[in-house]
């Protein structure tokens, strides 16, 4: 998805993100707002239904629940109120096994889902794989897959015990990655990186 900056000089919050107008999006990552217009291309938007699709089927009946963007996800710091949180983040899929985290909010996912996973195009590329994957390993999301769609590529990173990403491992559209929060679950990448015959993101 495309992100460029509202106001690099100004601090916003949660607070604010729900005065703003209907039919925008936007993200918040430590107080600064991210603009993330236009629409996903459709390439996008069949890896992300793909994936959707395979960890839904797995999860019917489960305790833990996908979704697929777009989806608040809030990410407090210890003591905030919610109005005052400087981070809410919206990713192209989430799986949240603590249902506490949304019972209370709707459409609002208050804390680290379980996992993660955001789907890159070029003008993505370097805020998805630096700050909001810092953002992700901080704020306590045990796994995180970064997809490449122009690379047919996968990199998955698991937190450790000392609250770390261990080193990522990477995976194309020959393998079945497991799916380590979800034992038993294994994604076909070959159906995810079909060919649909639209080309790769370009933004």
């Amino acid at each position: 998805m495309a992100l460029s900056m509202r106001k690099e000089e100004l601090k916003y919050t949660y607070g604010d993100y729900l005065h703003w107008p209907e039919g925008e999006r936007w993200e918040i990552i430590e107080g600064v707002a991210y603009d993330m217009s236009p629409a996903p291309t459709y390439k996008h938007q069949f890896i992300a239904g793909e994936i959707y699709r395979q960890l839904a089927n797995y999860l019917l009946g489960k305790p833990c629940i996908p979704f697929i963007a777009p989806c608040d996800v809030v990410l407090p710091e210890e003591g905030e109120d919610e109005e005052d949180i400087e981070t809410v983040v919206q990713p192209d899929i989430v799986v949240i096994c603590d249902r506490n985290k949304i019972a209370n909010h709707g459409r609002v996912c208050v804390g680290a889902p379980d996992m993660v996973i955001e789907i890159l195009s070029p003008s993505t590329a370097k805020i998805d794989t630096t700050i909001k994957k810092a953002l992700y390993e901080r704020a306590g999301v045990r796994e995180l897959w970064i997809v490449y769609p122009d690379k047919k590529m996968v990199i998955v990173y698991l937190r450790n015990e000392s609250k770390k990403y261990n080193l990522p491992k990477r995976y194309d559209s020959k393998d079945t990655p497991n799916v380590h929060i979800l034992p038993g679950l294994r994604i076909d990448m070959s159906l995810v990186f079909a060919d649909y015959g639209i080309e790769a993101d370009t933004e």
